[in-house]
């Protein structure tokens, strides 16, 4: 079986952690969410991360094109990035437009679907894999 190349394996430590700070970012926002009810800086806190949350979702778009361009795998990971960026816009949106109705429900899913890729990026099996060359 051949061993990634160099590129690959740099490609693979950006995802994983990009993927750690998205997840990081989105565990934030959820406690400046609950901020929001008890301290008069928890909106101040929750708008600054919600940039820095949107600026990890690119990260971790970039994460998966850098991981599996090397390798010529499945692009299945980064289209899955761009869905979560597009989830991350949504949010966004909502936040803005004051709908906490969808805002919050959002979040927990993107919390949970980020975990999950985390998840993924940290285990061992799931390493981008080269393309078999004849």
């Amino acid at each position: 079986m051949p061993r990634p190349t160099a590129a690959a394996q740099g490609g693979g430590t950006f995802l994983k952690t990009a993927t750690a700070l998205q997840t990081l970012t989105l565990f934030f926002q959820s406690v400046t969410a609950g901020m929001l009810l008890t301290s008069s800086h928890g909106y101040l806190m929750h708008d600054i991360g919600s940039k820095v949350m949107y600026a990890a979702a690119m990260l971790y778009v970039l994460g998966t094109f850098l991981a599996w361009r090397p390798g010529g795998g499945s692009p299945r990971p980064v289209l899955y990035a761009t869905g979560f960026l597009l989830l991350a816009s949504a949010q966004v949106a909502l936040g803005v437009a004051h709908v906490p109705a969808l805002h919050v429900p959002l979040g927990v899913v993107m919390f949970a679907l980020s975990t999950l890729a985390l998840a993924r990026a940290l285990d061992p099996r799931s390493l981008p894999r080269p393309a078999v060359r004849p």
